[in-house]
Protein backbone atom coordinates (compact mmCIF):
# COMPACT_ATOMS: atom_id res chain seq x y z
CA UNK A 1 0.00 0.00 0.00
CA UNK A 2 1.04 3.38 -0.97
CA UNK A 3 -0.07 6.74 0.12
CA UNK A 4 0.93 9.81 -1.99
CA UNK A 5 -0.03 13.61 -0.58
CA UNK A 6 -0.42 16.60 -2.88
CA UNK A 7 -0.36 19.79 -1.05
CA UNK A 8 -1.55 21.77 -3.96
CA UNK A 9 -0.40 25.39 -5.29
CA UNK A 10 -2.76 28.28 -4.31
CA UNK A 11 -5.03 29.14 -7.30
CA UNK A 12 -5.24 32.95 -8.91
CA UNK A 13 -8.37 32.83 -8.75
CA UNK A 14 -8.93 32.70 -4.79
CA UNK A 15 -9.15 35.82 -2.65
CA UNK A 16 -6.50 33.66 -0.20
CA UNK A 17 -3.30 34.01 -1.49
CA UNK A 18 -0.22 32.41 0.67
CA UNK A 19 3.34 34.97 0.19
CA UNK A 20 5.49 32.20 1.41
CA UNK A 21 5.24 28.25 1.54
CA UNK A 22 5.86 26.77 5.44
CA UNK A 23 6.31 22.81 5.73
CA UNK A 24 2.86 20.94 5.51
CA UNK A 25 2.32 19.92 8.56
CA UNK A 26 -0.90 18.48 8.57
CA UNK A 27 0.58 16.09 6.09
CA UNK A 28 3.60 15.52 7.85
CA UNK A 29 1.81 14.89 10.86
CA UNK A 30 -0.28 11.68 9.03
CA UNK A 31 2.54 10.89 7.16
CA UNK A 32 4.22 10.36 10.86
CA UNK A 33 1.06 7.80 11.59
CA UNK A 34 1.24 5.80 8.32
CA UNK A 35 4.66 5.30 8.32
CA UNK A 36 4.96 4.13 12.00
CA UNK A 37 2.18 1.22 10.29
CA UNK A 38 4.28 0.29 7.51
CA UNK A 39 2.73 2.55 4.61
CA UNK A 40 4.79 3.78 2.34
CA UNK A 41 4.30 7.73 2.06
CA UNK A 42 5.27 10.09 -0.70
CA UNK A 43 4.84 13.92 -0.30
CA UNK A 44 5.02 17.04 -2.93
CA UNK A 45 4.93 20.62 -1.86
CA UNK A 46 3.98 22.29 -5.34
CA UNK A 47 4.21 25.49 -4.04
CA UNK A 48 7.40 24.96 -2.32
CA UNK A 49 8.72 23.33 -5.14
CA UNK A 50 7.48 25.70 -7.57
CA UNK A 51 5.82 22.83 -10.04
CA UNK A 52 3.04 23.65 -12.69
CA UNK A 53 -0.27 21.40 -12.40
CA UNK A 54 1.77 18.70 -15.67
CA UNK A 55 4.38 18.65 -13.44
CA UNK A 56 2.48 17.79 -10.32
CA UNK A 57 0.41 14.79 -12.89
CA UNK A 58 3.29 13.78 -13.72
CA UNK A 59 4.93 13.20 -10.21
CA UNK A 60 2.48 11.45 -8.80
CA UNK A 61 2.29 9.11 -12.19
CA UNK A 62 6.30 8.37 -10.94
CA UNK A 63 5.58 8.08 -7.75
CA UNK A 64 2.17 5.75 -8.72
CA UNK A 65 0.46 5.76 -5.34
CA UNK A 66 -2.83 3.49 -4.49
CA UNK A 67 -4.28 6.55 -3.00
CA UNK A 68 -3.73 10.02 -3.91
CA UNK A 69 -4.61 12.72 -0.76
CA UNK A 70 -5.02 16.35 -1.21
CA UNK A 71 -4.53 19.14 1.87
CA UNK A 72 -6.97 21.85 0.60
CA UNK A 73 -7.18 25.00 1.75
CA UNK A 74 -9.61 27.80 0.47
CA UNK A 75 -6.81 29.00 -1.55
CA UNK A 76 -5.86 25.97 -3.60
CA UNK A 77 -10.35 24.82 -3.86
CA UNK A 78 -9.96 24.69 -7.31
CA UNK A 79 -6.42 23.33 -7.62
CA UNK A 80 -6.43 20.65 -6.09
CA UNK A 81 -9.82 19.09 -8.64
CA UNK A 82 -7.57 19.61 -11.59
CA UNK A 83 -4.87 18.02 -10.58
CA UNK A 84 -7.28 15.24 -9.15
CA UNK A 85 -9.13 14.82 -12.76
CA UNK A 86 -6.05 14.55 -14.69
CA UNK A 87 -4.36 11.93 -12.38
CA UNK A 88 -8.12 10.08 -12.48
CA UNK A 89 -8.35 9.79 -16.21
CA UNK A 90 -4.59 8.13 -16.47
CA UNK A 91 -5.29 5.85 -13.39
CA UNK A 92 -8.89 5.41 -12.62
CA UNK A 93 -8.10 2.37 -10.15
CA UNK A 94 -6.50 5.57 -7.92
CA UNK A 95 -8.26 6.48 -4.58
CA UNK A 96 -8.04 10.23 -4.51
CA UNK A 97 -8.96 11.82 -1.39
CA UNK A 98 -9.41 15.69 -0.17
CA UNK A 99 -8.59 16.78 3.38
CA UNK A 100 -8.28 19.79 5.94
CA UNK A 101 -10.48 23.32 6.43
CA UNK A 102 -12.03 23.77 2.73
CA UNK A 103 -12.92 19.96 2.37
CA UNK A 104 -14.47 19.50 6.20
CA UNK A 105 -16.91 23.04 5.77
CA UNK A 106 -17.45 21.84 1.50
CA UNK A 107 -17.94 17.84 1.90
CA UNK A 108 -20.97 17.04 -0.04
CA UNK A 109 -20.09 20.40 -2.27
CA UNK A 110 -17.08 18.74 -3.50
CA UNK A 111 -18.54 15.03 -4.00
CA UNK A 112 -21.26 16.64 -6.01
CA UNK A 113 -19.26 18.75 -8.62
CA UNK A 114 -15.85 17.01 -8.83
CA UNK A 115 -16.60 13.10 -10.15
CA UNK A 116 -12.75 12.10 -9.75
CA UNK A 117 -12.67 12.81 -5.54
CA UNK A 118 -13.40 9.73 -4.07
CA UNK A 119 -13.39 10.44 -0.50
CA UNK A 120 -13.28 14.05 1.84
CA UNK A 121 -11.62 13.07 4.78
CA UNK A 122 -13.31 15.73 7.35
CA UNK A 123 -11.42 17.35 10.54
CA UNK A 124 -7.83 16.07 11.71
CA UNK A 125 -6.27 13.56 9.08
CA UNK A 126 -3.93 11.63 11.26
CA UNK A 127 -5.99 8.61 12.50
CA UNK A 128 -8.39 9.23 9.43
CA UNK A 129 -5.98 8.29 6.84
CA UNK A 130 -4.76 5.52 8.67
CA UNK A 131 -8.22 3.73 8.55
CA UNK A 132 -9.14 5.13 5.49
CA UNK A 133 -5.67 2.99 3.89
CA UNK A 134 -6.22 -0.19 5.95
CA UNK A 135 -10.32 -0.05 5.16
CA UNK A 136 -9.31 -0.07 1.20
CA UNK A 137 -6.52 -2.28 1.21
CA UNK A 138 -9.07 -5.17 2.86
CA UNK A 139 -11.64 -3.88 0.62
CA UNK A 140 -14.12 -2.96 3.68
CA UNK A 141 -16.85 -0.84 4.08
CA UNK A 142 -16.07 2.78 4.18
CA UNK A 143 -18.86 3.37 6.67
CA UNK A 144 -17.32 1.96 9.58
CA UNK A 145 -14.63 4.74 8.90
CA UNK A 146 -15.23 7.67 11.52
CA UNK A 147 -15.07 11.32 9.87
CA UNK A 148 -15.29 10.83 6.13
CA UNK A 149 -17.80 11.37 3.12
CA UNK A 150 -17.89 9.67 0.10
CA UNK A 151 -20.13 8.36 -2.35
CA UNK A 152 -22.10 4.54 -2.47
CA UNK A 153 -24.75 3.80 -4.84
CA UNK A 154 -24.96 6.59 -6.39
CA UNK A 155 -25.95 8.33 -3.34
CA UNK A 156 -23.30 10.43 -0.88
CA UNK A 157 -22.69 9.08 2.84
CA UNK A 158 -21.25 10.77 5.60
CA UNK A 159 -20.12 8.89 8.95
CA UNK A 160 -20.70 10.04 12.25
CA UNK A 161 -17.38 12.97 13.01
CA UNK A 162 -13.87 11.54 14.72
CA UNK A 163 -13.65 12.18 18.49
CA UNK A 164 -10.66 14.63 18.62
CA UNK A 165 -7.89 12.99 20.22
CA UNK A 166 -6.42 14.63 23.22
CA UNK A 167 -3.27 12.46 23.02
CA UNK A 168 -1.33 14.64 20.60
CA UNK A 169 1.75 13.76 22.31
CA UNK A 170 1.50 10.19 21.35
CA UNK A 171 1.57 11.24 17.55
CA UNK A 172 5.18 10.90 15.69
CA UNK A 173 7.62 14.00 15.30
CA UNK A 174 6.47 15.32 11.40
CA UNK A 175 9.83 14.20 9.62
CA UNK A 176 10.24 17.74 7.31
CA UNK A 177 12.58 16.11 5.07
CA UNK A 178 9.85 14.18 3.63
CA UNK A 179 9.70 17.48 1.17
CA UNK A 180 13.01 17.56 0.07
CA UNK A 181 12.66 21.35 0.35
CA UNK A 182 14.01 23.86 3.07
CA UNK A 183 11.73 26.59 4.06
CA UNK A 184 11.54 30.52 5.02
CA UNK A 185 9.35 32.57 6.49
CA UNK A 186 8.45 36.11 4.86
CA UNK A 187 6.91 39.11 6.22
CA UNK A 188 5.22 41.44 3.34
CA UNK A 189 8.55 39.85 0.84
CA UNK A 190 11.16 40.45 3.71
CA UNK A 191 13.06 37.36 4.50
CA UNK A 192 12.99 37.11 8.79
CA UNK A 193 14.16 34.10 9.63
CA UNK A 194 18.18 34.13 8.45
CA UNK A 195 19.06 30.42 9.62
CA UNK A 196 17.75 26.86 8.91
CA UNK A 197 13.88 27.65 9.61
CA UNK A 198 10.89 25.26 10.04
CA UNK A 199 7.87 25.64 11.88
CA UNK A 200 6.00 23.52 14.93
CA UNK A 201 2.61 22.91 16.52
CA UNK A 202 2.48 23.09 20.43
CA UNK A 203 -1.23 22.83 20.74
CA UNK A 204 -4.08 22.35 18.24
CA UNK A 205 -7.25 24.61 18.29
CA UNK A 206 -8.84 27.91 20.29
CA UNK A 207 -11.82 28.31 22.55
CA UNK A 208 -12.30 31.98 21.08
CA UNK A 209 -15.49 32.94 19.56
CA UNK A 210 -13.33 35.68 16.55
CA UNK A 211 -16.57 35.65 13.55
CA UNK A 212 -13.57 35.79 10.88
CA UNK A 213 -11.36 32.62 11.51
CA UNK A 214 -12.76 28.86 11.24
CA UNK A 215 -10.20 27.40 13.65
CA UNK A 216 -13.20 27.09 16.09
CA UNK A 217 -15.40 25.08 14.62
CA UNK A 218 -12.90 23.22 12.61
CA UNK A 219 -11.21 22.30 16.24
CA UNK A 220 -14.95 22.33 17.90
CA UNK A 221 -14.03 25.41 20.11
CA UNK A 222 -11.38 23.09 21.96
CA UNK A 223 -7.99 23.94 23.33
CA UNK A 224 -5.78 21.12 23.04
CA UNK A 225 -1.89 21.66 24.23
CA UNK A 226 0.93 19.14 24.05
CA UNK A 227 3.05 18.63 26.96
CA UNK A 228 5.98 21.18 27.52
CA UNK A 229 8.30 18.21 27.39
CA UNK A 230 6.96 16.28 24.57
CA UNK A 231 7.66 20.12 22.77
CA UNK A 232 11.04 20.09 24.03
CA UNK A 233 11.78 16.68 22.81
CA UNK A 234 11.30 17.84 19.79
CA UNK A 235 13.06 20.78 19.59
CA UNK A 236 16.71 18.92 20.77
CA UNK A 237 15.50 16.90 17.78
CA UNK A 238 14.92 19.82 15.70
CA UNK A 239 18.43 20.81 16.96
CA UNK A 240 20.35 17.90 16.07
CA UNK A 241 18.85 18.17 12.36
CA UNK A 242 20.29 21.89 12.11
CA UNK A 243 17.32 24.02 12.69
CA UNK A 244 18.26 27.21 14.54
CA UNK A 245 14.96 29.12 13.92
CA UNK A 246 11.33 28.49 14.36
CA UNK A 247 7.46 29.68 14.25
CA UNK A 248 5.05 28.32 16.55
CA UNK A 249 2.40 27.67 14.01
CA UNK A 250 -0.78 27.37 17.13
CA UNK A 251 -3.51 28.52 16.61
CA UNK A 252 -3.14 30.26 19.78
CA UNK A 253 0.51 29.90 21.53
CA UNK A 254 0.20 32.25 24.45
CA UNK A 255 -3.70 31.29 25.88
CA UNK A 256 -2.10 29.67 29.37
CA UNK A 257 0.76 31.68 30.79
CA UNK A 258 1.80 29.19 33.11
CA UNK A 259 2.48 26.53 30.12
CA UNK A 260 4.46 29.11 28.08
CA UNK A 261 6.62 30.17 31.28
CA UNK A 262 7.21 26.76 31.95
CA UNK A 263 8.66 26.01 28.29
CA UNK A 264 10.89 28.90 28.11
CA UNK A 265 12.08 27.60 31.69
CA UNK A 266 12.60 24.85 30.10
CA UNK A 267 14.25 25.62 27.17
CA UNK A 268 16.98 27.91 29.14
CA UNK A 269 17.45 24.84 31.35
CA UNK A 270 18.16 22.40 28.37
CA UNK A 271 20.25 24.81 26.49
CA UNK A 272 18.30 24.80 23.69
CA UNK A 273 19.99 27.89 21.51
CA UNK A 274 16.78 28.31 18.95
CA UNK A 275 15.58 31.45 17.67
CA UNK A 276 12.02 31.36 17.70
CA UNK A 277 8.65 33.66 16.43
CA UNK A 278 4.86 33.14 17.81
CA UNK A 279 1.31 34.94 17.71
CA UNK A 280 -0.69 35.67 20.58
CA UNK A 281 -3.85 37.81 21.63
CA UNK A 282 -3.52 40.89 23.60
CA UNK A 283 -5.48 40.18 26.45
CA UNK A 284 -3.70 36.79 27.60
CA UNK A 285 -0.21 38.48 27.83
CA UNK A 286 2.32 40.34 30.45
CA UNK A 287 5.69 41.76 31.18
CA UNK A 288 6.88 39.09 33.05
CA UNK A 289 5.69 36.72 30.65
CA UNK A 290 7.58 38.24 27.69
CA UNK A 291 10.17 38.72 29.68
CA UNK A 292 10.12 34.76 29.80
CA UNK A 293 9.99 34.50 26.45
CA UNK A 294 12.52 37.18 24.96
CA UNK A 295 15.06 34.75 27.45
CA UNK A 296 14.30 32.11 25.79
CA UNK A 297 14.87 33.38 22.32
CA UNK A 298 11.48 34.53 21.44
CA UNK A 299 12.26 37.24 18.48
CA UNK A 300 9.06 38.18 17.03
CA UNK A 301 5.44 38.43 18.00
CA UNK A 302 2.94 38.87 15.57
CA UNK A 303 -0.27 40.26 17.52
CA UNK A 304 -3.93 39.59 16.28
CA UNK A 305 -5.09 43.28 16.63
CA UNK A 306 -7.76 43.92 13.87
CA UNK A 307 -8.95 47.29 14.76
CA UNK A 308 -8.97 50.25 16.32
CA UNK A 309 -12.92 50.74 16.70
CA UNK A 310 -14.71 48.66 19.59
CA UNK A 311 -17.77 48.50 17.49
CA UNK A 312 -15.79 46.27 14.94
CA UNK A 313 -14.06 44.28 17.20
CA UNK A 314 -17.49 43.39 18.72
CA UNK A 315 -18.60 43.07 15.57
CA UNK A 316 -15.80 40.33 15.04
CA UNK A 317 -16.39 38.61 18.05
CA UNK A 318 -12.77 39.58 19.22
CA UNK A 319 -13.31 40.27 22.97
CA UNK A 320 -10.72 42.59 23.49
CA UNK A 321 -10.20 46.13 23.66
CA UNK A 322 -8.25 49.12 21.77
CA UNK A 323 -6.52 50.10 25.38
CA UNK A 324 -5.59 46.02 26.02
CA UNK A 325 -3.82 46.38 22.58
CA UNK A 326 -1.91 49.63 23.65
CA UNK A 327 -0.66 47.82 26.77
CA UNK A 328 0.18 44.85 25.22
CA UNK A 329 2.50 46.59 22.65
CA UNK A 330 4.21 48.88 25.57
CA UNK A 331 5.15 45.63 27.60
CA UNK A 332 6.45 43.42 24.47
CA UNK A 333 8.42 46.58 23.96
CA UNK A 334 9.30 46.89 26.84
CA UNK A 335 10.49 43.29 27.48
CA UNK A 336 12.97 43.39 24.28
CA UNK A 337 10.93 41.67 21.89
CA UNK A 338 13.06 42.58 18.27
CA UNK A 339 9.85 42.69 16.16
CA UNK A 340 6.54 43.44 16.46
CA UNK A 341 3.79 42.60 13.85
CA UNK A 342 0.60 43.97 14.24
CA UNK A 343 -2.33 42.32 12.28
CA UNK A 344 -5.48 44.58 11.26
CA UNK A 345 -8.66 43.75 8.70
CA UNK A 346 -10.61 46.68 7.34
CA UNK A 347 -13.89 46.65 4.88
CA UNK A 348 -16.34 45.04 8.01
CA UNK A 349 -19.81 45.21 6.29
CA UNK A 350 -21.44 48.26 7.36
CA UNK A 351 -17.78 49.52 8.63
CA UNK A 352 -17.84 53.98 7.67
CA UNK A 353 -14.89 55.26 6.40
CA UNK A 354 -14.09 56.90 8.95
CA UNK A 355 -13.67 53.83 11.25
CA UNK A 356 -11.12 52.16 8.54
CA UNK A 357 -8.92 55.30 8.40
CA UNK A 358 -9.38 55.05 12.39
CA UNK A 359 -7.89 51.61 12.68
CA UNK A 360 -4.90 52.71 10.34
CA UNK A 361 -4.37 55.77 12.50
CA UNK A 362 -4.37 53.19 15.51
CA UNK A 363 -2.16 51.40 13.66
CA UNK A 364 0.15 54.30 13.57
CA UNK A 365 -0.14 55.45 17.23
CA UNK A 366 1.40 51.63 18.40
CA UNK A 367 4.97 50.92 18.30
CA UNK A 368 5.07 48.00 16.14
CA UNK A 369 7.45 47.33 13.76
CA UNK A 370 5.16 45.88 10.97
CA UNK A 371 1.56 46.74 10.14
CA UNK A 372 -0.30 43.65 8.52
CA UNK A 373 -3.37 45.38 7.03
CA UNK A 374 -5.96 42.84 5.38
CA UNK A 375 -8.86 43.84 3.69
CA UNK A 376 -11.92 41.37 5.40
CA UNK A 377 -13.06 38.26 3.48
CA UNK A 378 -15.59 35.90 3.95
CA UNK A 379 -15.13 31.91 3.34
CA UNK A 380 -17.30 28.92 4.48
CA UNK A 381 -17.05 27.54 7.77
CA UNK A 382 -16.69 31.29 9.47
CA UNK A 383 -19.64 32.89 10.83
CA UNK A 384 -19.60 36.09 9.11
CA UNK A 385 -20.03 33.99 5.91
CA UNK A 386 -22.89 31.89 7.70
CA UNK A 387 -24.59 35.21 8.74
CA UNK A 388 -23.89 36.86 5.46
CA UNK A 389 -26.08 33.88 3.63
CA UNK A 390 -28.54 34.09 5.97
CA UNK A 391 -29.30 37.51 4.93
CA UNK A 392 -29.48 36.78 1.29
CA UNK A 393 -26.38 39.13 0.71
CA UNK A 394 -23.85 35.89 0.13
CA UNK A 395 -24.57 33.26 -2.94
CA UNK A 396 -22.92 30.25 -1.29
CA UNK A 397 -23.59 28.55 -4.45
CA UNK A 398 -21.33 31.06 -6.26
CA UNK A 399 -18.65 31.52 -4.04
CA UNK A 400 -18.30 28.74 -1.80
CA UNK A 401 -14.89 27.80 -3.74
CA UNK A 402 -13.26 31.18 -3.43
CA UNK A 403 -14.48 32.98 -0.83
CA UNK A 404 -15.67 36.71 -1.13
CA UNK A 405 -13.42 40.18 -0.36
CA UNK A 406 -16.62 42.15 1.35
CA UNK A 407 -15.79 45.30 -0.55
CA UNK A 408 -15.34 43.98 -3.60
CA UNK A 409 -18.34 41.68 -3.64
CA UNK A 410 -20.86 43.19 -1.57
CA UNK A 411 -22.48 46.89 -1.54
CA UNK A 412 -20.42 48.38 1.67
CA UNK A 413 -20.50 52.09 2.69
CA UNK A 414 -16.87 52.46 1.46
CA UNK A 415 -16.20 50.81 -2.20
CA UNK A 416 -13.03 48.29 -2.63
CA UNK A 417 -11.52 50.75 -4.53
CA UNK A 418 -11.44 53.40 -1.99
CA UNK A 419 -10.38 50.80 0.74
CA UNK A 420 -7.67 49.68 -1.21
CA UNK A 421 -6.40 52.95 -1.90
CA UNK A 422 -6.44 53.74 1.84
CA UNK A 423 -4.34 50.72 2.59
CA UNK A 424 -2.21 51.56 -0.33
CA UNK A 425 -1.79 55.12 0.84
CA UNK A 426 -0.98 54.30 4.74
CA UNK A 427 1.64 51.43 3.64
CA UNK A 428 3.37 54.14 1.25
CA UNK A 429 3.73 56.75 4.62
CA UNK A 430 4.01 54.22 7.38
CA UNK A 431 7.93 53.60 7.08
CA UNK A 432 8.54 57.45 5.12
CA UNK A 433 7.63 59.55 8.66
CA UNK A 434 11.12 60.60 9.98
CA UNK A 435 10.03 59.70 13.82
CA UNK A 436 9.25 56.00 12.06
CA UNK A 437 12.61 55.92 10.16
CA UNK A 438 15.10 56.53 13.25
CA UNK A 439 13.11 54.45 15.51
CA UNK A 440 13.61 51.73 13.41
CA UNK A 441 17.04 52.13 12.68
CA UNK A 442 17.96 52.84 16.04
CA UNK A 443 16.65 49.41 17.35
CA UNK A 444 18.17 47.75 14.39
CA UNK A 445 21.39 48.68 15.37
CA UNK A 446 21.30 47.57 18.91
CA UNK A 447 19.48 44.22 17.52
CA UNK A 448 22.31 41.24 16.14
CA UNK A 449 18.70 39.54 14.93
CA UNK A 450 17.31 42.86 12.96
CA UNK A 451 21.32 43.13 11.38
CA UNK A 452 21.23 39.62 9.98
CA UNK A 453 17.73 39.87 8.53
CA UNK A 454 18.89 42.95 6.54
CA UNK A 455 21.93 41.59 5.64
CA UNK A 456 20.03 38.50 4.20
CA UNK A 457 17.92 40.28 2.35
CA UNK A 458 20.44 42.46 0.45
CA UNK A 459 22.00 39.20 -0.84
CA UNK A 460 18.67 37.82 -1.77
CA UNK A 461 18.41 41.48 -3.42
CA UNK A 462 21.46 41.22 -5.34
CA UNK A 463 20.91 37.82 -6.63
CA UNK A 464 17.43 38.70 -7.79
CA UNK A 465 18.62 41.90 -9.86
CA UNK A 466 21.19 39.75 -11.23
CA UNK A 467 19.34 36.96 -12.50
CA UNK A 468 16.85 39.67 -14.17
CA UNK A 469 19.86 41.70 -15.69
CA UNK A 470 20.93 37.85 -17.07
CA UNK A 471 17.24 37.04 -18.13
CA UNK A 472 17.09 40.68 -20.03
CA UNK A 473 20.52 40.03 -21.92
CA UNK A 474 18.96 36.75 -22.42
CA UNK A 475 15.89 38.25 -24.59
Amino acid sequence: MKFSFINPTPSSESMHMVPTAWPPLGILYCAGVLMKEGIVVSILDQPARNLSLNQAVSWVKKEDPDILGFSVLLSAAKEAPRIAERVKAENPNITIILGSHHATFNAERILKKYPSVDVVARGEGEHTSLELAKCLEKRGDLKEVEGITFRKDGKIVSTPDRTLSREIDSLPFPDRNLTGTQYTSTIFGVKVNTKKFTTLISSRGCPFNCSFCGIRKFARGMWRPRSVENVIEELQYLQSEGYEQFLFADDNFTLNAKRVSKFCQEMRKEKIDIEWFCDSRVDHVSYDLFREMVKAGCKCIFFGIESGNQRILDYYNKGITPRQTERAVRKARKSGIDIIVGSFIVGAPDETRNEIINTLQFANKLDIDVPDVNILGAHTGIDIWNDLVAKGLIDEERYWETGVCIPKDLSTPVPYEEVRSLVYKYFQAFYLRPRRLLTEMLRTSKSPFRIAAILNNIVNFKQFNETLRQAIRRD
